[in-house]
């Protein structure tokens, strides 16, 4: 048996995703730590103890993100291979969706966009609102962080509360736009408002950035399919307001059902079904 771990170093967590060189997929996981280096062996240690895996029988280490460089040569003995982020993540989004050709969008600390198909993977841009910036908000405003409970908190909560809406600020259609569509996040925010508006108003403004920065990013891209990937992509709450930009605009928004482990699994698969 031969095994290849495809290991993303984020800035806060590393998920690994562990293959028999066939490309049989055995398991997956991420770990929490301040410390890149200590999350990178503890993750390696948890997932080999955790599947019952022999240091021996690894082959490859497969290393992308943001700490990537910080492991340079052999680590425990075992060889290891550097991907590009932006490959990993537009290889990752494509073989979990199923699709040929998309824009792929990683929902990590910030945000970044990467097209990609036949032709390759190209990283189109990036922005800085994305998974840190819903936490930083929500712990400063709510002293939660823990996006699962961010995310019960919120389905209490009213928008009305918080967001202007196009209703509010005219009477009349404005173009192809609803009357229920956002006129501003956060513009009628009332003094009544409760966590649970607060917290589906923040939930809101993440997500509606991201979908209408992927519609900007296909402008002039005859691809539809936004394959969004990383931790905050499960959010309970995403598909309903992704909905709403799907509404206005001719995209496609994907959420695969392992999207936190995409970038992992992309680093692993360019030296899958190889002999050793």
């Amino acid at each position: 048996m031969s095994v290849i771990l495809g290991i993303d170093i984020g800035g806060s967590t590393t998920k690994v995703a562990g293959f028999l060189h066939t490309g049989e997929r055995i398991s997956m996981l991420q770990v929490v730590a301040s410390d890149r280096l200590t999350s990178l062996y503890g993750a390696i240690g948890n997932f080999l103890s955790s599947n019952r895996v022999p240091l021996t029988e690894v082959s490859r280490f497969v290393l992308t993100g943001v700490g990537a460089s910080l492991a340079d040569g052999e680590i425990y003995g075992v060889r290891t291979e550097h991907v590009n982020e932006f490959h990993a993540i537009g290889a990752g989004g494509l073989h979990l969706s199923g699709k040929n050709e998309a824009l792929v969008v990683s929902l990590g600390t910030g945000t970044a966009f990467v097209r990609a198909g036949r032709e390759g993977f190209a990283h189109i841009g990036g922005s800085g609102v994305g998974g840190g910036t819903l936490a930083g908000l929500a712990w400063h405003l709510l002293h939660e962080n823990d996006y699962d409970a961010l995310s019960a908190i919120a389905e209490r909560g009213e928008l009305n509360n918080v967001d202007l809406s196009i209703s509010d600020i005219c009477t009349d259609a404005i173009s192809r736009l609803p009357a229920h569509a956002t006129a501003s996040n956060f513009g009628k925010i009332k003094s009544s408002a409760v966590n649970a508006d607060i917290a589906l108003g923040l939930i809101n403004m993440v997500f509606q950035t991201v979908g209408m920065l992927s519609v900007f990013a296909l402008r002039n891209d005859p691809i539809r399919d936004v394959v969004l990937i990383g931790t905050l992509a499960k959010l309970r709450l995403a598909p309903a307001v992704l909905a709403s930009v799907e509404e206005l605009y001719d995209v496609r928004f994907i959420i695969p059902q392992d999207a936190a482990y995409a970038t992992a699994i992309g680093a692993a698969l360019p030296y899958l079904d190889r002999t050793e």
